[in-house]
Parts: structure tokens; sequence; C-alpha cells
């Protein structure tokens, strides 16, 4: 199963923000996507997710256009974890977890117990499993990270949108994180697609990137191609270190 778009353009009000975007993403590649602020990453993820139309161009899922695939299809190949999460939810973590199952359930709610093993299985791959019983409402930013992030992992796509995957969690988290993406990716085969900001991790788990620079432009291709200082700092427009010599795995940091 391939996750591919061909000739995506994307637009918000007065600036195209990529054009003619062609992609083929294969189980067990890890791309992560890269640019500045406003430059369509989080707009790319939801076209990809089938979240939001593109201007041009078309996404396909093992060949079939997303577009007109069954919702609960589409979320059997493709989920999508969201930047931000508008709505409150009420319940506790494991029940947060197991709308997740809603693409294998057989009705509207109708949830068996190999869904409840699964949930709380994601909650424990999460490292937050003894939070099962805690109200949602109560966590934390990073502890309500993570139970999304299981939310994810209980749906089980082929592919997984990551919009900041490590947004609010501690570098500890964030290690555990890397890991179980990197997991995910090699030993079950999932393609996974994050947008990251860090520049410590890109080229230590990621197998591709795609440099997005906002005005119509972006480039793609395997991540020890994409991911030079050069090709950075004109990306960010700014300067940059790399911390380890300038490796193939080289971490960059801003120069002060």
């Amino acid at each position: 199963m391939t996750l591919a778009c061909a000739d995506l353009t994307l637009a918000v009000p007065g600036r195209t923000l990529c054009r003619d975007l062609s992609l083929n993403i294969e189980p067990g590649q890890v791309w992560g996507v890269l640019g500045a602020n406003g430059s369509g990453k989080s707009t790319l993820l939801h076209a990809l997710a089938g979240l939001g139309r593109p201007d041009a161009g078309e996404v396909m899922l093992d060949g079939a256009a997303l577009d007109l695939l069954s919702a609960k299809s589409r979320a059997r190949g493709v989920g999508v974890l969201m930047q931000h999460e508008e709505a409150e939810f009420h319940g506790n973590a494991v029940e947060y977890v197991l709308l997740g199952r809603f693409p294998h359930a057989q009705g509207w709610m109708s949830w068996g117990r190999d869904d409840e093993t699964r949930a709380q299985t994601a909650l424990e791959r999460a490292g937050i499993g003894s939070f099962a019983q805690r109200q949602y409402a109560t966590l934390s930013g990073g502890e309500r990270q993570r139970v999304r992030i299981a939310q994810l992992i209980a749906q089980s796509p082929r592919y997984w949108l990551l919009d900041e995957p490590l947004q609010h969690l501690d570098l500890a988290h964030q290690a555990q994180m890397m890991a179980l993406v990197t997991r995910a990716a090699r030993e079950e085969q999932h393609g996974i697609i994050m947008v990251l900001h860090d520049l410590v991790w890109p080229a230590r788990v990621c197998t591709h990137a795609l440099l997005m620079y906002g005005d119509g432009n972006a480039a793609a291709g395997a991540a020890c191609d994409m991911l030079t200082q050069g090709n950075l700092e004109a990306l960010f427009g700014c300067r940059l270190q790399a911390v380890d010599g300038g490796s193939s795995t080289a971490a960059f940091v801003p120069a002060l």
C-alpha cells in the first residue's frame, strides 16, 4: 500500500504554498516535513489525510483516489495526529484511545474486548499505561500528547501523519517517541510522515525529508541529501551550527 500525491498544489488567500508536488511514500519510510512557520506543513498533512481538498492534483492510497474512499477505509489506511485539538473530552484516557478503534468497529461505539485490549496496549506503548483510568481533562499537556499518540496506535492505520508529535514532550519522552516511531516503521512497516521543528531529530530518525519553502517551492528526497547545513539554512533563513562536525547524522542548532 502506497500513499502518494501527484501534481499537488496547495494555496491560501494570496499565496501558493506548494505547486505541482508529487510524492510516493512507502511502508517503512519515515518522512520529516520541515519548513518555517506558515509554509504549509499542516495544510499538506490535512490534504494527505483527506481532511482538506488540494487546489489541484490528487492524493491516492494504493492507487485509489483518497477522496473516493469511505471514511472507514480512509481511516484504516491513514491516521493523523492533529497539531491542535479544539474539542474537550470528558472521559478517561482509555475511553479517549478507544475512539481510535472506530474504523474497525462493527457499529457506532460498539467496542469489543479486543478493542479494549488494543487500547490498553497502545497506552502502554506510548509509556502511559498507568493513566488509563485518569480523566483526560486532568492530564498535563505532555500526558495528553502521549494519550493522543496512543489513540493513533490503537487506530492502527498503515500511514501515520504526525503534526508536531514532539510538542509538550520533555527530552526523555521525545526520545521515547522517536524510538516508537522508528520501530513502527522498521518492524511493523508503517509509513510515517511527521512535521518537525527541532533539528536534533530529523537526520537521526528520518529516511526521507520534504522541505517546504512556503512560496510554491518544495524539495524532497533522501534525508542524507536534503538535511544538509546549506539546505536548512536556506529553508529557515538563519545560520546553523552542526553539533557533531557535519556528519550524515548531524544535528543542527542556531549559530548565535
